[in-house]
């Protein structure tokens, strides 16, 4: 008898003194969240803050991770490249790039969506051609129309030349399909005015110090032109520069990309008009887009963002 309670007790403290089964309710794991890489061609250009500022906002609407990478300059092709090797070695979800060449980033954007990363092509158009016979599909882009922007930007400060007048244009990076729009486009603006004559045709590869080179050169050599059309508010500010210290007052200047200081040049009168593209919804639609398709959507191959032409009348204070 002493021997059984001596054992029941025995086995009452060895139960108590035994590690408590771990519960069965123990949280799963934090699920990893969405990778999404974006891929600029720089930082010194405001146009691209503001892009960078979208995605943001669409970084927290949608709990998501982004990355935001960018080359030194709009002329940095080989260090976008990099980049985007860089990106699949990481292992990236999806990559949301606005190409500083519509050709030579398509080989690699390739090799990223082999290794199954989605990939959306903002404000700068990978050539549609070379895509397809390098097999890059199903790509969307975003962006706005170039040409017709460009145009209706030229419009609205030549309507009233009435007098024979020489204008220039100062282009983009050369190849890059929002460079050769835009150039198209305010071509085709100053074609509609049978008094404009547009004198010369130069890149300036979106670049301010490039810009006041290139139209110093282009002034000495064509001292009559009383109209600039640049493709980017970054060279108009640079054509703006070259002609205060020229005293050329007699000059009307064009932009595009409603940058703050442009619109400030378009108060002081000092540019006449610029486009504003809403960089910002291009770089927030771009995000949105990718999660989209990361969770199976189709997408539409092409989603034009609306512009406005921002002239004195409607730049605000």
């Amino acid at each position: 008898m002493y021997r059984i309670v001596i054992f029941i007790v025995l086995t009452l403290i060895l139960v108590a003194c035994s590690p408590a089964a771990a519960p069965t309710n123990t949280p799963a794991p934090t699920a990893t969240p969405i990778r999404v890489a974006l891929v600029m061609k720089t930082l010194t250009n405001p146009f691209f803050v503001e892009m960078e500022r979208g995605a943001r906002r669409a970084e927290q609407e949608l709990g998501i991770e982004l990355i935001v990478r960018t080359a030194a300059q709009e002329t940095s092709i080989e260090q976008q490249i990099e980049i985007v090797e860089e990106l699949i070695q990481e292992n990236i979800d999806a990559i949301v790039i606005a190409p500083g060449d519509s050709v030579e980033l398509i080989p690699v954007l390739k090799r990223a969506q082999d290794a199954g990363i989605v990939v959306i092509n903002i404000d700068n158009q990978l050539d549609p051609e070379f895509a397809a016979s390098n097999n890059l599909t199903n790509v969307p882009f975003i962006s706005v129309d170039n040409e017709e922007a460009a145009y209706q930007a030229v419009i609205a400060f030549t309507a009233d030349i009435t007098e024979s007048t020489q204008a220039i244009v100062i282009e983009g990076i050369r190849g890059a399909k929002n460079a050769e729009d835009r150039k198209n486009g305010a071509l085709r603006g100053f074609a509609e005015n049978p008094n404009i004559t547009v004198v010369a045709n130069e890149t300036a590869n979106w670049l301010i110090d490039e810009s006041y080179e290139v139209t110093r050169t282009l002034f000495e050599a064509h001292p009559e032109v009383k109209l600039v059309f640049a493709a980017n508010d970054i060279m108009a500010l640079g054509a703006i520069r070259y002609l205060s210290e020229s005293n050329r007052t007699d000059v009307l200047v064009g932009g595009f990309d409603a940058l703050s200081d442009a619109k400030e040049a378009i108060r002081a009168g000092d540019l006449v008009v610029t486009v504003d593209q809403q960089a910002a919804e291009q770089g927030y639609t771009g995000v949105q887009y990718a999660v989209r398709a990361l969770n199976g959507e189709t997408l539409p191959a092409e989603t034009m963002i609306d512009v406005l032409i921002v002239t004195a009348d409607n730049v605000g204070e």
